[in-house]
């Protein structure tokens, strides 16, 4: 079951009060998820929690700060198979759970239920590293039912988030793809892809690679409290540059759009790609599937207040009446004259400067997952 395939619940906690923005996250709320049977309220007694700086989640200052744990995991298997008519990807894959950048946003923060954590703070805090990710992959990929499509990395949680520097595992899977010839497309919103240019490069001689890079607004203010660990904006510009300049086919994701509040920007942001070098413009609109709504309205109380209702409200217009709207074909883009009206902006100002929507096609006949196979046991095949 995807995260989304339901509406959100009719009611959360009212959290307003109980949580002060804390610098460098997204939220400072450990929500309870939605599979939990009761939830605890905070006393603020001061004794430390969870080893962190004196304080658990609802009772903490403004500026406390929480230090990121990573678990590793031994993964039983990476690829996931996507049977979505409106996602355009057969396979992905998620070298982590979880996500530092702290996207407020984030459609994929509920799934941090299915671990028993909470989809506010512990989704950017408590991470999974899977550290089998590269080996699995060749496994699987080696298999005679494995049909060659590109596969999406970095679909739910960012493949380039800060830990990747430490752990490296998402260029360990590049190396896997690269050396079988197998396609691949990246979604990221960190300038820690340029470290594997050397990797996409190849792949993108080949035919066999597009990297798409998020961008969510031009204002560095805006950028820091909505997605505080991501890159800043002008850096995944420069991205973008360095992409197109290693001959690297890359695209710009305008994302998500949020009424009134990043809205305004399309034309400009859509400018600012193309003027770095973007060959495609793709967007989608703001998804708040279960605890994302709550966390989300929390967001804008405490950091726009005085635009909180009409944000919902149009929001709400562009999914039917409901803050979510889970159908196939409307959650990416919303519904109605808003969501007409969004789409025309994007698609007039990405002509205007000479943009399409489609990233390219990538080649599958170039996959050989013989690359792995020992010479000697291809000949005992036959002896």
């Amino acid at each position: 079951m995807q995260p989304d395939d339901h509406d959100p619940p009719l009611a959360w906690p009212d959290l307003r009060q109980r949580a002060q923005p804390s610098k460098g996250r997204g939220t400072a709320t450990r929500l309870p998820h939605r599979f939990m049977g009761d939830a605890r309220e905070a006393e603020g007694d001061g004794w430390p929690v969870d080893g962190r700086d004196g304080s658990d989640a609802e009772d903490a200052p403004s500026g406390a700060r929480w230090l990121t744990e990573v678990v590793p995991e031994q993964a039983r298997s990476i690829l996931s198979r996507n049977d979505s008519p409106d996602i355009p990807f057969e396979w992905s894959l998620n070298p982590y759970r979880g996500c530092e950048h702290g996207c407020i946003y984030c459609y994929a923060r509920p799934t941090h239920s299915y671990l028993n954590l909470s989809p506010g703070l512990d989704f950017e805090t408590r991470l999974t590293a899977k550290v089998n990710a590269a080996e699995l992959l060749q496994r699987e990929l080696s298999r005679p039912s494995h049909r060659c499509s590109p596969i999406a990395i970095g679909a739910a949680t960012d493949c380039y988030q800060p830990i990747e520097r430490e752990w490296g595992i998402t260029r360990a899977v590049l190396s896997v793809l690269q050396a079988c010839g197998h396609p691949y497309t990246l979604v990221t919103k960190s300038a820690g892809v340029e470290r594997d240019l050397d990797i996409l490069a190849r792949s993108a001689a080949a035919q066999q690679t597009y990297v798409m890079v998020s961008l969510t607004t031009l204002e560095s203010g805006l950028s820091r409290i909505l997605e505080p660990r991501a890159a800043a904006p002008h850096r995944r510009l420069r991205t973008v540059q360095r992409l197109r300049e290693a001959g690297v086919p890359v695209g710009v994701n305008v994302a998500p759009i949020i009424p009134f509040l990043n809205e305004p920007e399309i034309e400009r942001l859509i400018e600012a790609a193309a003027q770095a070098g973007a060959q495609a413009i793709h967007y989608t609109i703001v998804r708040l599937p279960w605890e994302v709504e709550p966390l989300f309205t929390e967001w804008l109380q405490h950091h726009v207040p005085l635009k909180a209702e009409r944000i919902l409200a149009r929001i709400r217009d562009l999914r039917g009446g409901k803050v979510y709207e889970s159908s196939f074909g409307l959650r990416m883009k919303g519904q109605g004259v808003w969501g007409e009206l969004i789409r025309q902006r994007v698609r007039k100002a990405a002509a205007r400067h000479g943009l399409g929507h489609a990233g390219p096609m990538l080649d599958t006949s170039g996959f050989d997952p013989s690359v792995w196979r020992p010479a000697s046991a291809q000949g005992e095949l036959f002896g």
